[in-house]
């Protein structure tokens, strides 16, 4: 994916990387719910959201207390079949009269529910009880932290477990991951990484070195989701920049990037909040190539209050085309697969090559999408940057319109296997184009 310059040699020509923001999408009956925290899953039959709710609305932290703000935290549960609809089932699990129809999943776990993150945890040899795992939990405040102690027990992130994304349970009492590590009042992003062979997880703090006294994020790993590593800083933030939460998450179709959308934060604007994107290749550094907001508050007067602007954690496919983005106030919001950012090239003209790529395969696959009148011609080179016989410029078929997985041909056909395993350079010469991602298949 072009989500930065990762692959990039060279850009020329007018040629840049361009930043694609996501369209809000219809509203609809039995939207998704309104909350400021969800997580989101895809599986073989269904979507599953699970959202932080309210035992009592009226009930708040200034009104009633630090004790009753963490009691009244609840999560929801909720399907659809297309990702659209929404629907709450009655589980029957737990009895209150707020909520009728039946689909609360957890209460009474004293914050965790404020801050729960799940994920389907894709890790080989993994038990089906543990198919879903979870973290949750809250700081303490100071002068009630001996008698929050003693009730509760220890401040910190608590792991839970569950085969079905209903049904959860503690893997132990006691906290996994340390309460005088950060400040976990906001959801904390946790996942099974295949790239690295660990889970991560990625919390909010005030101590990032790198950004000192503001909302920032750290990241512990673990092998085995028990023992967690000592947290590092890691620098997602601008100078000056308060990110509310990071949602970082492995992209579904490319596991080895991490993206994140993650909440930017402005305290003397009403605090008010919109969406930034951001990728990482390693889990540590982030890059921010394009620095706009991925998503705007928008229209409705609403999205301009006070921390008004969450997206669910994970982006789910809801069809070949499409990707939709969960957001608070009932907003779904669709973008292309993979179109996060392109490498765009205007009417007049623009060029990329990219670094030497080893590739396994026999065809090059790409998501591209052109004008009417543009077009994407494609030649393989060698390290050097000579043509290779059968694949140059000259004799590439003219990519002309808009798809997600076009195979490119050249006249003598699209077989590039006898190229594999040895260096080559792609060249792209584009007009009024814009080109998402490469794949060798």
């Amino acid at each position: 994916m072009f989500v930065d310059g990762h692959l990039v040699e060279t850009l020329n020509s007018g040629a840049r990387l361009e930043m694609h923001h996501p369209v809000l999408a219809p509203k609809v009956d039995n939207a998704q719910p309104v909350a400021p925290w969800a997580s989101v899953f895809k599986t073989a039959d269904r979507y599953q959201m699970i959202v932080r709710g309210y035992k009592d609305p009226k009930v708040g932290w200034k009104t009633h207390g630090a004790e009753a703000h963490f009691l009244n935290h609840i999560l929801l549960y909720y399907e659809s079949k297309d990702g659209v609809h929404w629907q709450a089932p009655n589980l029957g699990m737990h009895t209150l009269p707020d909520f009728p129809e039946g689909n609360v999943i957890m209460a009474d776990e004293f914050g965790a529910e404020q801050t729960f993150a799940a994920f389907l945890d894709t890790r080989p040899g993994v038990p089906a009880a543990e198919r879903y795992k979870g973290l949750g939990g809250k700081s303490y405040p100071d002068h009630l932290f001996k008698e929050f102690t003693t009730k509760y027990g220890p401040k910190g992130l608590r792991a839970y477990v569950s085969a079905d994304g209903i049904h959860w349970r503690r893997m132990q009492d006691k906290p996994v991951i340390s309460g005088d590590w950060g400040k976990f009042d906001s959801q904390n992003i946790v996942f099974w990484s295949e790239r690295e062979n660990l889970y991560a997880c990625y919390f909010r703090s005030f101590e990032n070195k790198l950004s000192k006294g503001l909302r920032s994020v750290k990241r512990t790993t673990s092998a085995d989701f028990r023992q967690w590593s000592k947290p590092v800083d890691v620098q997602i933030n601008l100078p000056g920049e308060e990110l509310y939460t990071s949602n970082v998450q492995p992209y579904f179709r490319a596991p080895h990037l991490y993206i994140g959308l993650p909440t930017r934060y402005l305290a003397k604007r009403g605090s008010s909040t919109d969406i930034v994107f951001v990728s990482s290749r390693d889990g540590l550094r982030f890059d921010r190539t394009v620095k706009d907001a991925f998503i705007r508050p928008g229209l409705e007067p609403s999205a301009w209050g006070n921390r008004a602007n969450y997206v669910a954690y994970n982006i789910v496919p809801t069809s070949p085309q499409e990707i939709s983005i969960y957001a608070t106030g009932g907003r779904r919001y669709t973008l292309r697969t993979d179109g996060f950012i392109s490498i765009h090239a205007p009417y007049e003209g623009g060029e990329l090559v990219t670094k030497p790529l080893v590739f396994e395969g026999k065809k090059l696959v790409v998501n591209f999408a052109t004008s009417a009148g543009g077009q994407i011609k494609v030649e393989l080179q060698d390290e050097r940057g000579q043509p290779i016989e059968d694949f140059a410029l000259a004799q590439s078929k003219p990519l002309i319109g808009d798809a997600i997985a076009q195979v490119v041909s050249w006249k003598n056909g699209g077989d590039v296997s006898a190229l594999t395993g040895k260096p080559v350079k792609l060249r792209f010469e584009m007009g009024d184009a814009d080109l998402f991602s490469i794949q060798f298949r």
